[in-house]
């Protein structure tokens, strides 16, 4: 089948739009040949050079406005790869000039932002979708059917234990540290890291939040204003999820275990392992490219998914209500964090 071609923009170009969701928009101009980007805005003129250099026939610009302004009436569609701060205003913007927007993560410093963004999404009847990556991994993938196969029963627990050696660094061009810094990131591995986290939680857990208590450290204060060790227990109807994501480990891991009623399912980077309680242990090897952070490979799956949403209507599905909630989680527990770790509800 023939589908249209959706014309797109993007709004910055740094490490994930460049190493990440611009060769997905390459390959795919040419085979199916169902998107074609045709303007790319920057505030590095170093970066908007490179822009130029991998998109030779798109228009380069020095911000959103201006390129809104000029391509907005071509554009189907505007991908949002900026640093969070800027996240909701571009957004906005996009929507009222009746744009389909991709975001990547988080959606928005503050709650109120995304419910702001739901809504106008909703009246404006365009898609707002979130860059939630991780959930099309292969190893993920895996973990789903398992769970959905009923193979380890009821899940009652969850761990999710995200190990790094440093934060993730943007381009030389324009600020590489600009994840350690608030007023660009709103927080630090718990921004960056719990998105995945929560996002996982509440489809493995088959429910959502209701509370959570946590705790946050930074070993570089007087560098950075923002975390780089964070833990949380996040309270379920279904159970309980721990939650611990560091930039301070030895080296780059995935740690997850999922625990339900007849088994426990443990993944460790590609390493997958199944046992259940009839006894036997099932050893998988996933190989998902999760040592590249550009996940390229996990991006064309998620294209197929905002297109469908596109074409069924989905204007503030269930994808962008999780994005929210993620918001939402995060920012509570942050303000546990600064009330000594007392546990806060999650408001529905």
């Amino acid at each position: 089948m023939n589908r249209e071609t959706l014309r797109g923009a993007v709004v910055g170009y740094g490490f994930i739009s460049a190493e990440g969701h611009i060769p997905t928009y390459l390959k795919r101009s040419h085979d199916p040949g169902d998107v074609n980007i045709l303007a790319v805005a920057d505030v590095s003129a170093e970066r908007r050079m490179l822009a130029g250099q991998a998109l030779p026939g798109a228009h380069i610009y020095g911000d959103y406005d201006s390129l809104l302004r000029a391509e907005a009436a071509n554009l189907d569609f505007i991908d949002i790869c900026t640093p969070p701060v800027y996240h909701a205003a571009i957004a906005h913007a996009a929507l009222a000039r009746g744009l389909h927007v991709l975001c990547e993560k988080p959606l928005t410093f503050t709650t109120e932002e995304a419910r702001s963004l739901l809504d106008h999404a909703k009246s404006a009847r365009r898609v707002l979708f979130p860059c939630h990556n991780y959930k099309h991994s292969p190893m993920i993938a895996q973990i789903r059917e398992l769970i959905r196969g009923g193979r380890i029963g009821k899940v009652r627990s969850v761990t999710l234990n995200t190990f790094r050696n440093t934060h993730a660094k943007g381009v030389a061009e324009w600020n590489s540290d600009w994840r350690r810094h608030y007023r660009y990131s709103g927080g630090g591995i718990g921004v960056d890291h719990g998105t995945h986290s929560f996002y996982l939680a509440f489809d493995w857990m088959g429910s959502y939040p209701t509370a959570v208590t946590a705790k946050v450290s930074n070993l570089q204060p007087g560098r950075y204003d923002t975390e780089d060790d964070f833990s949380a227990i996040v309270s379920f109807p279904t159970g309980l999820a721990h939650v611990h994501l560091t930039w301070t480990a030895g080296m780059r891991r995935l740690v997850y275990t999922i625990h339900g009623d007849h088994g426990i399912i443990a993944m460790h980077d590609d390493d997958l392992a199944v046992e259940t309680a009839s006894g036997g242990i099932e050893k998988l090897s996933i190989p998902s490219d999760l040592d590249d952070s550009s996940h390229a490979g996990w991006f064309n799956a998620l294209f197929d998914d905002f297109r469908e949403a596109i074409e069924c209507g989905d204007f503030a599905g269930k994808e962008a209500e999780q994005a929210a909630l993620c918001v939402q989680v995060i920012n509570t527990a942050y303000r546990s964090a600064r009330e000594e770790s007392r546990e806060l509800p999650i408001i529905d």
